[in-house]
């Protein structure tokens, strides 16, 4: 079985996820042991940011700022959609807090709407999002 960043690197809705993951040098991270369940924002979502905000993000001497953002989008343990409770708090591997919404079988986090759920790695999950989460 694949791990994230492996599943991420051949997903064709997450190019911009894999060339920030690899500009941030969270690659090696997201192919560790974990687990870690991912919100993985699609490339519909980073479109929605903007390519100017995209561009500068991507900007080596803003490395630390593109590593912030994503790891707003990992929480350590694995965390499968059915188990996502209305109201419910998760601490990201960067100490940020996401709330859980779950309304009508939708689920929302923080900002984000989960599209695609529960796609299973070695290491743990990742669920799609329509959104970049921004705290």
């Amino acid at each position: 079985m694949s791990n994230i960043t492996q599943v991420v690197n051949e997903d064709k809705n997450m190019k911009t996820l894999k060339k920030s993951v690899i500009a941030a040098g969270l690659d090696k991270v997201l192919s560790g042991t974990g687990p870690f369940t991912v919100f993985a924002p699609s490339d519909l979502a980073f479109e929605k940011m903007g390519k100017e905000e995209l561009d500068n993000l991507m900007k080596s001497e803003n490395r630390a700022k593109l590593t912030d953002l994503l790891n707003q989008h990992v929480v350590s343990g694995k965390i499968n959609f059915k188990d996502l409770k209305d109201g419910e708090k998760l601490k990201t591997v960067n100490g940020k807090e996401l709330s859980v919404h779950v309304k009508d079988g939708h689920v929302t986090i923080g900002n984000a709407k989960i599209l695609g759920h529960d796609v299973q790695t070695s290491n743990g999950v990742i669920h799609s999002l329509d959104a970049v989460i921004k705290n």
